[in-house]
């Protein structure tokens, strides 16, 4: 291993992690000042997909939306990453991608964030689930057609047991699958102050290891920018928040996320590396399909997050909880890269 390689490589990547506060902290008080000049405050959700009400979380949620309570501040960090990106670390072969993916997911959340703050009526929660899904199933789908076709991706990483060919199009259909369920799964975590920022932060700082010690360097760029950007929100983010993400941010860091894991070569190591997610997605889903078919609940608010508070936990132990347990997993998932083979 060229230890002088790997240390430029640290080196570059900690100069764009701090582009990408630098960029944010500057560009905050800019979206503060047009959010509460234009009121862009987060309407409370009160209802399910499915239509029906959701008095546990309403009623733990009431305090927070007493006040003005802006949403859609994910925009700093995509500009601000943007911004990193395209005059410091742009590459067609390393960056191109996950910017893409960074910008597509955004866009999808800027329009679910543009309905939820300026809509009226029962359409003011937002895009429908099914559209979301859609739109975001597309992104994918774009990308993935892009990483096998052009770059030239077919295989995929199997720790431990080595590569398997996919093809063309069962590249572009796992792409896709780890663009949506890391978007949605992002999504859903985004419920308390502070908590998504910090796990996207640690998922983030994970892969750009393993993008550092696979000699991407580029990539591991990219993935320090959004760290970057990351220390930035949760520094305004932490309770009380003055602003919240949105799906304009939380959509992007999810995309961006499942394009990262793709090109490390480590998709089947984002459950491990993203496990927080991935419980706090199965638990809505654990939820919903008990609810449809037992019609019962499994938890007294779902995902989990709400149901420990329901049960007692403050907003800041289940923060602080959540983050450790990331935390540890990412520690394990790099581990896992290296035995199993993706570095």
């Amino acid at each position: 291993m060229n230890t002088e390689f790997i240390s430029n490589e640290m080196f570059y990547g900690l100069l764009l992690a701090l582009a990408g506060f630098l960029f944010s902290m500057l560009l905050t008080p800019f979206y503060t000042h047009f959010a509460y000049k234009y009121h862009f405050w987060k309407k409370q959700k009160k209802t399910t997909v499915d239509g029906k009400s959701l008095p546990v979380m309403t009623k733990l949620h009431a305090h927070k939306f007493k006040r003005a309570f802006p949403t859609m501040a994910g925009l700093v960090g995509v500009i601000a990453v943007t911004l990193v990106t395209w005059i410091f670390n742009l590459d067609r072969g390393q960056t191109w991608l996950p910017l893409v993916g960074f910008l597509g997911g955004s866009l999808v959340g800027v329009i679910d964030d543009s309905i939820n703050i300026f809509g009226s009526g029962r359409g003011a929660a937002g895009l429908r689930g099914p559209v979301k899904f859609f739109l975001i199933t597309v992104v994918g789908l774009l990308l993935g057609w892009f990483f096998a076709s052009k770059l030239g991706w077919t295989t995929m990483l199997v720790p431990f047991v080595g590569n398997i060919e996919l093809g063309v199009v069962g590249m572009m259909l796992v792409f896709a699958f780890a663009v949506v369920a890391t978007s949605n799964a992002v999504n859903i975590t985004d419920g308390l102050d502070g908590l998504s920022g910090g796990l996207a932060m640690i998922s983030y700082g994970a892969f750009g290891v393993i993008a550092l010690f696979q000699g991407n360097m580029l990539l591991f760029g990219f993935c320090m920018t959004v760290v970057g950007w990351l220390l930035s929100y949760i520094w305004f983010n932490v309770p009380p928040a003055r602003f919240m993400m949105g799906d304009t941010g939380s959509f992007a860091l999810g995309a961006g996320l499942g394009v990262v894991a793709m090109m490390t070569n480590s998709f089947l190591l984002l459950p491990v590396i993203g496990l927080v997610f991935v419980v706090e997605t199965g638990s809505s889903l654990i939820q919903l399909a008990s609810k449809k078919f037992f019609h019962k609940k499994v938890f007294i608010s779902a995902p989990l997050h709400h149901h420990l508070e329901a049960k007692g936990w403050g907003e800041a132990k289940i923060v602080m909880r959540f983050w450790i347990v990331a935390g540890v997993f990412a520690i394990l998932g790099i581990f896992l890269a290296a035995a199993g083979g993706a570095i």
